[in-house]
């Protein structure tokens, strides 16, 4: 049997409903590139014994309920044995081709390398403004060449590099901080737009907000973390105006990427609502602290 030339880390915190879909695509994807598919589950026994029977060759590593999605990574990592690891979450689909143009950036001498994320929840409004409010950065058309961060979620890594960079990565945070710490010590990160991801994750309005809060207030908990009072202050204060901030960003990049304008018209609403969440769950971050926030984020 071939050794795997790529290992591809997937953190399982969303359910069967999402994972297999996304296992089925690796599945086919390893016919043309043997993959060493490796599952950090969080979720418990049923699920992995339904990956074990529908997905034999994938590894899944069991992990404790509250393991939170970057430790879910970095148990990944320790595991994998491919010279090239590659990160996707539990509800990205990946197309046909996909490893093969990842090892070949690798092949072309690149040590980090990541692709676009494109949206494969199209079905109602709220499904495709929530994503265009949390990936409308990296809507087409991107760069490409070297970039200061590529998404967590369609990227790959050189495994000698990732191991030089072990400390971030166990570091309980996310994956800029350890592109921060890869370019710290030299290394670029390469962008490919033709290296697609498709993102299907379904949401309500609800599941939005809440999500969207605690992922902000995770990030700026870590943020705030080294902070003095009244740095932590000043941080929740200043986060106070980053709604309309957000709100504006979000709308400027949509329109100037074109093609979005009647989502950015009906969606406004929801985009107002996301932008809030986004900034308060900063000022409670800030003010208060992690609150086990990034435990919850899925």
């Amino acid at each position: 049997m071939t050794a795997p030339a790529l290992a591809v880390v997937v953190p399982s915190v969303n359910g069967w409903a999402h994972l297999e879909g996304c296992l089925a695509a690796l599945a086919a994807e390893g016919r043309t590139v043997p993959l060493e598919v490796v599952v950090a589950d969080r979720l418990g026994e049923e699920l992995r014994s339904r990956v074990r029977a529908a997905f034999p060759a994938v590894r899944i590593l069991p992990a404790s309920p509250e393991t939170t999605i970057p430790d879910l990574r970095a148990l990944a990592f320790a595991a994998a044995t491919a010279p090239a690891v590659a990160v996707i979450e539990d509800h990205v689909l990946v197309p046909p081709g996909w490893a093969g143009r990842l090892l070949a950036a690798l092949a072309a001498g690149e040590d980090v390398a990541g692709g676009a994320v494109e949206n494969a929840a199209t079905e109602t409004l709220v499904d495709r403004a929530a994503f265009l409010c949390e990936y409308h950065q990296l809507l087409p058309p991107l760069v490409a060449g070297e970039v200061a961060g590529l998404a967590g979620n369609n990227v790959v890594y050189r495994r000698s590099v990732l191991l030089r960079a072990e400390a971030a990565w166990r570091a309980g945070r996310w994956e800029d901080h350890l592109q921060a710490e890869l370019r710290r010590q030299g290394v670029r990160l390469i962008q490919h737009p033709e290296i697609v991801v498709g993102h299907r994750m379904p949401c309500t309005v609800g599941g939005y907000l809440g999500q969207r809060f605690l992922y902000s207030r995770a990030y700026a908990g870590l943020r705030a973390a080294g902070m003095g009072r009244a740095g932590r202050a000043a941080y929740g204060a200043a986060a106070l105006a980053l709604p309309a901030v957000l709100l504006v960003r979000v709308v400027r990049t949509l329109l100037a990427k074109g093609g979005h304008g009647k989502d950015v018209v009906l969606g406004l609403p929801l985009f107002v609502l996301f932008t809030a969440a986004w900034g308060l769950g900063e000022v409670a971050g800030a003010w208060f602290g992690d609150g086990g926030a990034l435990r919850r984020i899925r």
